[in-house]
């Protein structure tokens, strides 16, 4: 049986409206409804939900659906990626503050020769590991915002 099969025959055994189910979800009724004909899927926290509230297992609710199952895998998966993609974007952002601060504390001076020395080299760097942090950062919000 489908996903959206068993979602509507646990809300009519229970003689439940969808407009009632969706107050119990805090979602609209449209979505209890694309869920119902197979438009679209809940993600995990959603499905853990509806567990709850008709008070099944998890495994009654899913595993007799193969793209449920596929669905949930693929976005534990999506979840990980993302994680790490936060991740990588909050440290490339620390290395290019920890670059700005190294070129402060270790300052310049005059050498012998009238030479100035100074690691400058930092400052672009820092730059960069600023620009690639903040641009990874921006693709994760927007694939997250898509998401939902």
């Amino acid at each position: 049986m489908d996903f959206g099969a068993q979602m509507k025959k646990l809300r009519t055994s229970r003689e439940l409206t969808q407009e009632q189910v969706a107050q119990k979800l805090n979602v609209s009724r449209q979505t209890i409804s694309s869920w119902e004909n197979n438009r679209n899927l809940p993600d995990l926290e959603m499905v853990v939900l509806i567990a709850r509230i008709f008070n099944i297992s998890l495994d009654n609710l899913i595993l007799g659906d193969p793209t449920m199952t596929n669905k949930l895998v693929k976005d534990g998966s999506e979840m990980k990626r993302a994680k790490w993609n936060l991740y990588f974007s909050l440290s490339m952002i620390v290395a290019g503050i920890i670059s700005f601060l190294l070129f402060r504390l270790i300052g310049s001076t005059v050498d012998s020769n009238g030479y100035l020395q100074e690691p400058f080299f930092l400052v672009p760097i820092g730059y960069l590991f600023l620009l690639v942090g903040l641009i990874d950062g921006v693709i994760y919000l927007v694939q997250r915002f898509k998401r939902n």
